[in-house]
């Protein structure tokens, strides 16, 4: 999982940096996640225009899928004439929700090994670090946070495993929040700190809900989809109970930011606006194609004036072009050659 971790490497200096101002790991932690927000707002309102946009065009790609249905080949090649036509990527609404998912594992690599992404210590000192303490474990996730915490309470790290610069930067590392330590874990037990986890869950239903229902999303994912959004969002929740509570604050912060924006974005962007806006546009299409155009073709050696809609042009070049081409190679031999 920990080639998931990748963003770590820029989150967690970036967290180091807002420490260094703020002097607070819990407040680093809601300032750090409403940066990242902000920087992924433009790809939340790109989203929301895909998806009114989809909702313009599931219609006819639903129809072309029911027409072609035995045949996925001509299925594909009318999907991508439709694209072509109108413009439209039904992928485009899929990178800001990649983006986040990524982001999500580079902060959940920061809160599980936060002396190497934000302190810069090589994972081989924590390790050798560890073993000197007697908190090497099989589970490499709990012992950076569990480090930092030996560190607080006094252990003595040799220079030659960790800098003295950066064990005294550990040593002054403020983890507390409201008296608790965001290195614990929570786990599924009645704690005080469980209330993290608890909070990060209720606000995930409600960004889940109202971002469904103001992006226009919700209208367009098909039931399988909506599976998935679920698991995802649970396996979210689940890192939470299990993983330190610095997650937890992280990822309750970017629900209720979540839900923030979808009404910013609802009253910027509107779905309905859009929607009405593409179909005016493909409404507009559809009237071109059907106005007749005057078209000069020649039949049986005759120059003839027809009119005709831009659909009936299209498949009358598409014919002369045939034309042409069986003229032009008439003479070639077109059967195999038999032995005498």
């Amino acid at each position: 999982m920990q080639i998931l971790y990748f963003l770590a490497n820029l989150i967690g200096p970036l967290v180091k940096v807002l420490y260094n101002l703020i002097g607070n790991y819990a407040a680093t932690m809601i300032v750090a996640t409403l940066i990242m927000k902000l920087l992924l707002f433009p790809l939340a309102i790109h989203q929301q225009k895909s998806m009114a946009k989809m909702s313009v065009f599931q219609p006819l790609m639903n129809e072309i899928q029911q027409k072609y249905k035995n045949n996925p080949q001509k299925q594909q090649e009318e999907m991508m004439k439709l694209q072509q036509e109108h413009g439209f990527n039904p992928m485009a609404g899929c990178l800001p929700m990649l983006l986040t998912m990524l982001v999500l594992f580079g902060f959940l690599g920061v809160v599980y090994y936060p002396v190497h992404y934000i302190f810069g210590v090589s994972d081989a000192a924590v390790k050798t670090a560890c073993e000197t303490l007697g908190l090497a474990t099989a589970n490499a996730t709990n012992m950076q946070t569990q480090l930092i915490q030996a560190i607080h309470s006094g252990a003595a790290i040799s220079a030659d495993i960790i800098p003295a610069d950066v064990v005294a930067e550990i040593q002054n590392f403020n983890t507390m929040f409201f008296g608790m330590d965001l290195c614990d874990i929570p786990g599924f037990n009645i704690t005080p700190i469980a209330i993290f986890p608890i909070i990060a869950a209720v606000t995930m239903i409600a960004s889940y809900i109202f971002t469904q229902k103001l992006s226009g999303m919700g209208a367009q994912m098909q039931g399988s989809m909506k599976i998935m959004m679920w698991v995802m969002n649970l396996m979210f929740v689940s890192f939470c109970f299990n993983a330190p509570v610095g997650f937890s604050l992280y990822y309750g912060v970017s629900n209720l930011f979540q839900i923030v924006q979808s009404f910013v974005t609802y009253r910027i962007y509107s779905p309905e606006k859009f929607k009405a806006q593409y179909e005016a546009e493909l409404a507009a299409k559809r009237a071109e194609k059907k106005k007749k155009k005057t078209l000069t073709i020649e039949e049986n050696g005759q120059t003839v004036t027809k009119e005709v809609t831009g659909g009936e042009a299209n498949k009358l070049r598409l014919e002369l072009a045939r034309k042409r081409e069986a003229e032009l190679y008439k003479d070639e031999r077109t059967t195999p050659l038999q032995d005498k």
